[in-house]
């Protein structure tokens, strides 16, 4: 009979199927439950699930913070198909909710769209105070966000924004 390469003894599928086979047993001979949890705890190589959704909230809170103080240059509905410019500004967070520091990391080098976004985020200290577990060993948290800009200057922040209009369907 013939068989091919990654099927015989000693192929590629056998010695995976043998590892999973493995893997099993000793999964299934765990007398306590607490064991397996912490087998797969030691697997999990990077945030939990709980501290990502941490930081997605309170990124969320940051940015309803911003478009609530600056409310006449907030973009209603959705952002035109081409956008006039993207700010994309990075900024570090006290554990008072201050801004720390604050900086550009990307623009299309529109001075006027990055001075906007910059006064619009210092204008919105300070913040809600950052949960706990989120700092940093400074007592920090560190965000990017980026402000959508449309032609009249007015703006939208990409955590909360509507997809953007399509040319195509107007």
């Amino acid at each position: 009979m013939y068989l091919p390469n990654a099927l015989r003894p000693g192929g590629v599928l056998s010695t995976m199927a043998a590892a999973a086979c493995v893997c099993l047993l000793a999964l299934s001979g765990c007398a306590e439950p607490p064991a397996a949890k912490a087998f797969f705890k030691a697997l999990d190589l990077g945030p939990s699930a709980t501290e990502e959704r941490k930081q997605i909230d309170y990124k969320t809170q940051v940015a309803q913070r911003i478009e609530e103080v600056n409310a006449a240059a907030i973009t209603p509905g959705h952002p035109q198909a081409m956008l006039r410019s993207v700010v994309v500004l990075t900024f570090l967070i006290g554990k008072s909710g201050q801004i720390l520091k604050a900086s550009v990391y990307r623009t299309n080098g529109d001075d006027l769209a990055e001075r906007v976004a910059m006064t619009s985020l210092k204008r919105s200290a300070p913040f809600p105070p950052p949960p706990k577990a989120l700092l940093n060993r400074a007592g920090q948290v560190e965000l990017m966000e980026a402000w959508l800009f449309n032609n009249d200057g007015r703006f939208q922040l990409q955590t909360l924004a509507s997809a953007q209009k399509d040319e195509a369907a107007e």
